[in-house]
């Protein structure tokens, strides 16, 4: 009876205990494998997860294999598992999943124990697994209510799982790697060594990967540039993993641990890194056009430049670049220097003294409707007055100094007079016999003058368009040797207008004789006068287009003198033809375009035209090497000291406005422009304003540093002399000795 009354107070039998213990279970389980059936919504396919959408930036590389700049919407480049530092992946693994290689998606036994901190108040980390962590990133939620949370955290199970079924644990790993967000422009493992380390995934030590993965837990929170202390303490914690499953030895960590962070900071802008205003360029004028007429076939759509991960092999040499890059600084901060002094000194400054103020107001507003400033302002509908305004109105401001940017307060106005004082250059190499652009240098600071001088730019080219003149005789059967008398020539357009040039140094010819190369050495106008009136500005125009000038050319005789407004891309493209036996090859940058994975999307070969034959083209070089050798470019030997063959020509533009020089070498042709922002910005006197001060010395400090690096190969040895050169005189030093030109004495010291 007893018993009976005790069986009555039981209030469940124990199958019910065990059905409410394994409810939750099954529930789970059920909704789980709905959830599986896309019941709650549609999860990834197969095909999504093995070809996950990825932002990947298109990486233009250099003709040496570095990475000189990239284009994305997010800095991401991926890197492949056997890039990966040792140090990387352990440091990842004991500090986010140690069971990593053990677990099929998603870790039983992390959860239980997540679960059980969440119950007991004891948290022992979290639950969810390195390949749960990459669903999370590839699916990212969105704002959830907690049982919506619930439910996409049982996607992300199902996905975990999926992606383990598709891929190899390193495959994983190295996804997750590269689909983080390390902050500062640095997404992936690949950006993220570089810009805190300047260094590549492979070679990240202990330290340096415990930072990068300490920061996984929270980038905002363990920001090394804004929060190092907090960095150095988490990157610790991270060490301590590594100690905790005997990555490292105690000892190891009682010596890492003390280390400071030891960043390089490297952030990366399109304003920062090598060859900006090539990368720029090829950008906004190339490659934006490129992939508007081919398809991605994965898409169905244009390429995208900044997601599709394309590779784009340029003709950049980044050693050469660099070079230029040094060149360029280096002595247009002298320049500068000197310029300012000037300044200092001159009514009106930066601008010509004759020029009326009204004239600089005018130059002034110009500038003010082509910036910024002013299209933002109109494009939100403002009226041109109020506009005009705000360019009167005091502002804080950084501006660009030569000793790196400053703070400052001061008017729109103002610093864009400001900005007028800065001269500007262009600088661009090339090989003569592919047509390879190695170097490309399109101004002083690409954040602050965004103009390019290499292609955008066209200025008057001077005394530098005189070898095509000269071009033009010599084809017709004149040698180096001809004679001319040195005296003032006349010339009678068909309008019946005389046009008589005189020198540019203001000397007179006394009527002596004077050799063709002698001429173009000392760069007298009188003798460029007298050929173009024997063969015409037709004639002239026709072999120029030959060689590759698509610009505006006048058919005027004053075209002999260099007063056709002319890129420096070019002028270079031009002269190299004499440097590779008479072929014009016309300059690229650009070989091939590659997808994502690699696949040759197209290749690009220059286009080609034989303007000479070889042994003509050898008798410029010698006609030009007159110039280097005792003319007006003779600082290259004395000053720079620079003995290999060069063959070359000044220029310089009227009241000093641009300074230009072209040289050339058996391998390398290259140019160099200097000038105001406007033609009224100049140094009043020709000892500073003339080519061989402004522009020269940056080809010759580019060719110091070029010849200084064994490791680019580049030899000083001679012009290779064609077979069938017959008994053309080249040497016209016994007919010279008597010339009745003024030369540079240094020059005729290093001649003798």
């Amino acid at each position: 009876m007893s018993e009976k009354k005790q069986s009555k107070k039981l209030p469940f039998s124990p199958i019910w205990i065990w059905i409410l213990v394994w409810a939750p279970f099954l529930i789970l389980f059920f909704i789980a494998f709905l959830t599986s059936k896309d019941i709650f919504g549609k999860l990834p396919s197969v095909e999504e997860l093995q070809n996950p959408k990825s932002n990947i930036a298109t990486v233009i590389l250099s003709s040496d294999g570095k990475i000189i700049g990239k284009y994305y919407a997010e800095n991401r480049v991926n890197a492949e598992y056997k890039e990966l530092s040792p140090w990387l992946v352990k440091a990842l693994l004991a500090t986010e999943d140690i069971r990593f290689n053990e677990h099929s998606g998603v870790d039983i036994k992390a959860l239980f124990r997540s679960a059980y901190g969440v119950i007991t108040g004891n948290s022992k980390g979290g639950g969810s697994t390195l390949t749960q962590q990459l669903a999370k990133m590839m699916f990212p939620r969105e704002k959830l209510s907690k049982p919506q949370l619930i439910l996409r955290k049982i996607k992300e199970w199902i996905i975990a799982i999926r992606l383990e079924r598709n891929y190899t644990k390193e495959e994983i790993l190295t996804m997750y790697l590269n689909r983080f967000d390390f902050l500062n422009l640095a997404v992936g493992i690949k950006s993220a060594a570089k810009i805190y380390f300047s260094t590549t995934p492979d070679s990240l030590n202990i330290t340096q990967s415990a930072m990068l993965v300490g920061m996984a837990q929270n980038p905002s929170l363990y920001n090394p540039i804004r929060f190092p202390e907090r960095t150095l303490k988490r990157r610790n914690v991270v060490l301590a993993q590594m100690k905790k499953y005997k990555f490292i030895t105690p000892q190891m960590y009682d010596s890492l641990q003390k280390l400071p962070l030891g960043l390089k900071f490297n952030p990366e802008s399109h304003n920062e890194g090598l060859a900006t205003y090539f990368r720029e360029y090829i950008r906004e004028y190339f490659l934006k056009d490129w992939c508007k007429n081919h398809i991605n076939p994965e898409t169905g759509e244009p390429y995208n430049l900044y997601k599709d991960g394309l590779k784009i092999y340029t003709t950049i040499d980044s050693r050469m670049q660099l070079y230029a890059e040094q060149a360029v600084q280096e002595h247009m901060r002298d320049l500068q220097i000197a310029f300012f002094k000037e300044c200092k000194n001159k009514r009106n400054a930066p601008f010509a003294w004759n020029l009326t103020k009204q004239e600089i107001e005018d130059i002034l507003l110009t500038s003010a409707k082509r910036s910024d400033r002013y299209r933002e302002l109109k494009k939100q509908g403002w009226k041109e007055e109020d506009i005009l305004k705000t360019f009167h109105q005091k502002t804080p401001m950084r501006v660009y100094t030569l000793d790196g940017e400053k703070d400052t307060v001061m008017t729109p106005w103002d610093s864009i007079r400001y900005y007028k004082t800065f001269l500007q250059c262009g600088f661009m190499a090339m090989e003569p016999q592919t047509g390879y652009i190695k170097a490309w240098v399109g101004g002083i600071n690409h954040k602050h003058f965004k103009y390019d001088h290499v292609k955008l730019s066209k200025r008057q080219v001077g005394s530098t368009f005189k070898p095509i003149v000269y071009a033009l005789a010599i084809q017709e059967g004149y040698s180096p040797c001809y004679q001319v008398p040195n005296v003032r020539t006349c010339i009678t357009d068909d309008l019946g207008r005389e046009w008589c040039p005189d020198n540019a140094d203001g000397e007179k010819g006394t009527g002596k004789l004077v050799t063709l190369r002698y001429a173009l050495a000392n760069s007298i106008n009188y003798i460029s006068a007298w050929l173009m009136k024997q063969f015409g500005p037709h004639a002239v125009v026709q072999l120029a287009r030959r060689l590759g000038i698509t610009s505006d050319l006048p058919e005027v005789p004053s075209l002999c003198l260099g007063t056709a407004d002319i890129s420096l891309y070019e002028m270079v493209g031009a002269n190299s033809t004499f440097a590779n036996k008479g072929t014009y090859i016309e300059p690229i940058f650009i070989t091939r375009i590659e997808d994502k994975n690699g696949k040759v999307l197209e290749q690009f070969i220059p286009k080609t035209n034989e303007v000479f034959s070889e042994d003509k083209a050898y008798v410029m070089i010698q006609l030009m090497r007159g110039v280097v050798d005792y003319g007006t470019g003779v600082r290259l030997r004395y000053k720079y000291g620079l003995r290999n063959p060069i063959a070359g020509k000044t220029g310089t533009t009227q009241n000093n406005s641009d300074g230009w020089f072209i040289g050339l070498t058996p391998e390398l042709a290259a140019g160099s422009w200097v000038g105001g922002d406007e033609r009224s910005i100049h140094f009043n006197t020709l000892e500073m304003g003339q080519g061989a001060s402004m522009a020269l010395p940056i080809w010759a400090k580019f060719f110091q540093k070029v010849y200084a690096d064994k490791s680019l190969k580049v030899s000083q040895g001679d012009f290779e002399k064609p077979s069938n050169l017959g008994n053309i005189e080249l040497d016209c030093s016994k007919y010279d000795k008597n010339a009745d030109h003024n030369i540079d004495t240094k020059a005729r010291d290093w001649f003798e």
